[in-house]
């Protein structure tokens, strides 16, 4: 869903303001947090990152400012964005990278001018991060796809990993092979171009004539890959579809969960990651002393799983997806079965 992961070894200094404290709606001297975002593929910034943002500071300081910018994909755009915003005045600056090769000079920029940078929902090794456990996300799509699968002792999955260039790629790879190697049979593995449905496809139709549509399970990285992993099982005909796994909690998974086709996705509360980042950003404007828990300077975001038992207690009740969104007229029976309408 996102680029290559952002890992750059550069120090920075920090000069802080006066330290404080952030009562609720306090009315203090003004200062600028920019939010720098990467692109406009995905609805979630302007809908949700970015009110969700503005309002948690908004509740703190009632002065500051928030200056907001989407790079749409365009790096050196967002170099751009962050030069202005520094010259600007900004007092922090959150960052989620277009890629890393500009967040290094963004991060060096900054460094001169003693402005901390906090880098967000983008796996970083460097100074303030906040985000989602990457690593946990893998765990719970392993962890979801044994439980589900009724199949002997040592099931026969395909495994379907989406964009190896990805910027979580590795760990994501990393976590689901440490949970399920030993506990199944991995009959067929692909790395996913782009995570494309297409790709995925054709990948999954490969399998299934090698494997004689035998399997027990699908691992899919992502919703376009597991997208692309049903449709080449309908297209084989398959009777029943085996569990299939996902992430990012895409309006169509949810509602692929909702008909039998998916078994589940991993949803990554935003407004969780927004109002910690904010906080952050706040508490680093001001000089406030930052907690032991964030000694190391990270605060991890947990990612929770999404099956048809869940969806009410999680993208439903965080407003992610309405009913309305999800219970289209294509879905309407599949959703009165769930008691969602």
């Amino acid at each position: 869903m996102k680029v290559a992961r952002f890992a750059v070894a550069v120090a920075f200094g920090i000069s802080l303001l006066a330290c404080g404290s952030s009562p609720s709606t306090q009315v203090v001297p003004g200062k600028k947090i920019a939010f720098l975002v990467p692109d406009s593929r995905s609805p979630r910034y302007e809908t949700q990152d970015r009110p969700v943002f503005q309002a948690k500071v908004q509740s703190m300081c009632l002065d500051c400012s928030v200056i907001y910018r989407n790079a749409n994909g365009d790096s050196a755009a967002q170099r751009q964005q962050a030069e202005s915003a520094l010259a600007a005045g900004a007092n922090v600056i959150v960052l989620d990278p277009v890629d890393g090769t500009a967040a290094a000079a963004i991060l060096q920029s900054a460094a001169k001018r003693h402005v901390p940078v906090v880098t967000y929902d983008n796996t970083s090794d460097v100074g303030y991060f906040v985000g989602f456990d990457e690593a946990a996300i893998g765990a719970l799509q392993a962890s979801a796809l044994l439980a589900a699968m009724k199949a002997p002792a040592k099931p026969t999955i395909v495994m379907l990993h989406g964009d190896p260039t990805g910027r979580d790629a590795n760990v994501l790879k990393a976590a689901v092979h440490g949970a399920l190697d030993g506990k199944v049979t991995i009959a067929k593995e692909f790395d996913t171009p782009a995570s494309s449905s297409d790709g995925a496809q054709s990948e999954m139709t490969l399998a299934l004539t090698a494997l004689q549509n035998k399997v027990d399970g699908v691992y899919a990285a992502n919703d376009e890959v597991a997208s692309g992993a049903v449709l080449a099982m309908k297209q084989a005909h398959l009777k029943t579809l085996p569990p299939v796994t996902g992430d990012d909690a895409q309006l169509s998974a949810v509602q692929r969960i909702i008909a039998g086709d998916q078994y589940m996705t991993v949803y990554r509360p935003v407004r969780q990651e927004a109002e910690a980042a904010a906080q952050l950003a706040y508490d680093l404007a001001f000089g406030v002393t930052l907690p032991p828990s964030l000694s190391g300077g990270k605060v991890l975001i947990q990612p929770v799983a999404v099956t048809r038992r869940t969806l009410v207690s999680t993208v439903i009740a965080d407003g992610f997806w309405t009913r309305t969104d999800i219970c289209t007229a294509a879905y309407e029976k599949a959703c009165k079965a769930a008691g969602l309408t």
